[in-house]
């Protein structure tokens, strides 16, 4: 929504920001050209705040979104487009701070939990996948397994498990003894 936001406010600049300095005689420049640049740099400082966390996490894109929006509305403001430059600052905000509890109510729906379990030496992954399949009722949507010398690490993600099943499935678990450390990322 940001990006479409700040997009459409881009446009208008470039189509009529600059139409009182176009017409004028003996001016040869091109003024949209100072706003076509803003935009680029603005979007390369936008893409050094998306991080890439851990397999499928991202973080920043907001900020980045955030942060080009916020150069459609200066460039606005320069190009003397007050009330586009304050319409699109009321609808940002809109969308930043009214639209949140609806996006959190959506994100719950489809959110996933991450169960990590490190082994030491000798563990074997039959093993465990076995322990994991005897709570019952447990569906993972996806696991990897990854071995190293200090023995091996897996992660389980599971979509909308209750929190009756996540603790008979920790505690079912925690009785295996070449199990190290168990734990959730969220």
């Amino acid at each position: 929504m940001m990006v479409s936001l700040g997009s459409a406010l881009i446009m208008m600049v470039s189509s009529f920001g600059f139409s009182d300095i176009l017409g004028t005689d003996h001016v040869v420049l091109d003024p949209s050209r100072v706003a076509a640049q803003v935009i680029s740099g603005i979007g390369f400082i936008g893409a050094g705040t998306i991080l890439f966390l851990n397999q499928g996490r991202i973080r920043g894109l907001t900020i980045a979104s955030g942060l080009w929006t916020v150069a459609a509305i200066g460039l606005a403001t320069g190009g003397g487009m007050y009330f586009a430059a304050a319409a699109t600052t009321v609808l940002a905000l809109i969308i930043l701070w009214a639209l949140q509890p609806l996006e959190k109510r959506i994100t719950q729906k489809f959110k996933q939990n991450t169960l990590n379990i490190e082994t030491g030496k000798g563990a074997e992954k039959k093993n465990i996948l076995n322990k994991i399949e005897e709570t019952g009722n447990i569906n993972f949507i996806d696991f990897t397994v990854t071995k190293s010398e200090a023995g091996l690490f897996i992660q389980l993600k599971f979509e909308n498990l209750n929190s009756q099943k996540s603790i008979e499935l920790m505690s079912n678990l925690q009785k295996d003894s070449s199990i190290n450390k168990i734990y959730w990322n969220k």
